[in-house]
């Protein structure tokens, strides 16, 4: 009798292989998530690294029979915007915010603040956006504006399926009806 054959684990190459496949597909979502909470393109290429980084100690723990790469990601970046939001309400020196980092050219500034521009296009959705609870605001740019499956926001935020459609049902027409008023209720 043998023992059960057990693959082997992935080997490094593979595995870095993996992970800038997941890098360059994300890359510029996880960018655009962080455009749209911030204004300064400095905080937002400081979180999407972070975002990154983070991934990438975390990386031998995803399992994609779990959920998808993007979601996975999105969800870093969710605890990653988290915790900067914690760590500037508490008052952090900025030097130990930005120590270690290196400063951006003027190319990846000018790069930033498009994005950050493009995302700001759209005023009166923007508008209605701001109107709509935290939670609603997140679900519709979960599915809507990042394109994730609803079943795989649901488990970026982790709640049912069922719950998230319900959730987007209702924030989509409190959406339209705040647009249509030119975003007053």
């Amino acid at each position: 009798m043998t023992a059960p054959r057990h693959p082997p684990p992935p080997s490094p190459t593979r595995a870095a292989r993996a992970f800038e496949e997941i890098y360059e597909a994300e890359f510029d979502v996880v960018t655009s998530y962080f455009a749209r909470r911030t204004s300064d393109p400095q905080t937002a290429a400081d979180l999407t690294a972070d975002t990154f980084v983070a991934a990438i100690t975390s990386f031998s723990t995803f399992d994609r029979t779990r959920g998808t790469a993007r979601g996975w990601v999105l969800g870093i970046a969710r605890r990653v915007f988290a915790q900067h939001c914690e760590a500037t309400t508490r008052g952090r020196d900025v030097v130990a915010r930005i120590h270690g980092r290196r400063v951006l050219d003027t190319d990846e500034i000018t790069d930033l603040v498009s994005r950050i521009d493009a995302e700001r296009e759209g005023r009166e959705l923007i508008a209605a956006m701001a109107a709509l609870s935290p939670a609603d605001r997140e679900v519709i740019e979960l599915v809507d504006l990042v394109g994730m499956a609803p079943k795989d926001a649901a488990k970026v935020l982790g709640m049912s399926s069922g719950a998230l459609r319900i959730r987007l049902f209702r924030a989509r027409g409190k959406v339209r009806d705040l647009a249509s008023n030119g975003g007053q209720r």
